[in-house]
């Protein structure tokens, strides 16, 4: 079958392992069921990988994604949820864990193998694209802000970094739940899209806020961090799931202690969140923003995109 993999991973030219063509079909164990994928959209998380960050040397060669939709051999139509767990975990997203792509073979490929329990129904309204790009920057977004974040209604969120998938997710999201949504970006046009889908404030990076937030979305790392910490009130919380930028931002120790802040990790989230997430959007017709719908046998252009930062949304592969 066509798949998409990363054959090793080079820090300095990640694309370098990136191959295009046959790969083995899966050979699924007892539990697990194989999904015709549809669409699959294409994450950070690849890029990272192609890197040789978060894979052991001897996993390559390996079918990148971590997101999809597609088929049972029964007809069902699915969203495959990422996360590879401990079954007797109550969040899986706990203790040992992988994703698909960083143990098993992920979801760039005609068909993949995934634990049956992964599979959630796919509801009617969503379009295979739009449900293939959900599990894993708005399943992540999702459990940042009503998870980890514990925001209510009527409560002010920032999002750092307009424009990349997690922050398109949560801005989409916070919006239809009621929040008041503050963004940030270095690009003019990225903000002006931003408050296009619904953000009240925008401000350039680094920029003070007109107002403080309950809370504050963090995925940027470095070069945001000090900002955020800034922007948030007394007792407020910072929900951490990325550093694109860089892992090792100034703590501001006085900060955090004397205006009682909270720093929050959040990692991916769980199949009953993924459900619910599924729920949110057939109730509320939020849908996820789509940058560009490509063939899979086109795909590097994705990959050349999402490596240059040129996107607003989701690049999504096709079967």
């Amino acid at each position: 079958m066509f798949a998409i993999t990363a054959t090793a991973g080079d820090p300095q030219d990640p694309l370098a392992g990136l191959a295009f063509g046959d790969h083995p079909e899966p050979d699924p164990p007892d539990g697990w069921e194989v999904v015709e994928v549809r669409a699959a959209g294409l994450n950070h998380h690849d890029i990272w990988t192609l890197r040789g960050v978060g894979i052991a040397p001897d996993r390559f060669p390996i079918v990148l994604g971590c997101d999809a939709a597609g088929v049972t051999a029964d007809g069902r139509e699915v969203v495959v949820h990422t996360v590879i767990g401990d079954p007797d975990e109550a969040d899986e997203t706990m203790g040992n864990r992988s994703i698909l792509s960083e143990v098993y073979d992920g979801t760039f490929a005609e068909r993949v193998a995934v634990p049956a329990r992964n599979l959630v129904d796919k509801p009617a309204s969503l379009s295979f694209e739009e449900a293939g790009s959900l599990s894993t920057a708005w399943l992540t977004a999702y459990r940042m802000l009503f998870t980890r974040g514990e925001l209510r209604p009527g409560q002010r969120v920032l999002i750092q970094g307009a424009g990349g998938g997690v922050a398109t997710a949560a801005i989409l999201l916070a919006r239809a739940a009621g929040l008041h949504v503050s963004v940030t970006s270095r690009s003019e046009e990225k903000l002006e899209r931003a408050l296009q889908l619904g953000a009240h404030v925008g401000v350039v990076s680094g920029e003070r806020l007109p107002g403080r937030v309950d809370a504050v979305m963090e995925t940027v790392g470095e070069a945001t961090w000090s900002h955020s910490l800034k922007s948030l009130e007394s007792g407020g919380v910072i929900v951490v799931a990325g550093g694109t930028s860089g892992l090792n931002p100034p703590a501001d120790l006085a900060r955090v202690f004397f205006k009682q802040l909270r720093v929050v990790g959040s990692t991916m989230g769980t199949r009953h969140e993924l459900q619910r997430l599924l729920r949110m959007l057939d109730a509320t017709g939020v849908r996820p923003v789509i940058d560009d719908v490509l063939p899979m046998s086109e795909g590097r252009a994705g990959f050349e995109r999402m490596l240059d930062g040129d996107l607003f949304g989701k690049v999504v592969l096709t079967n």
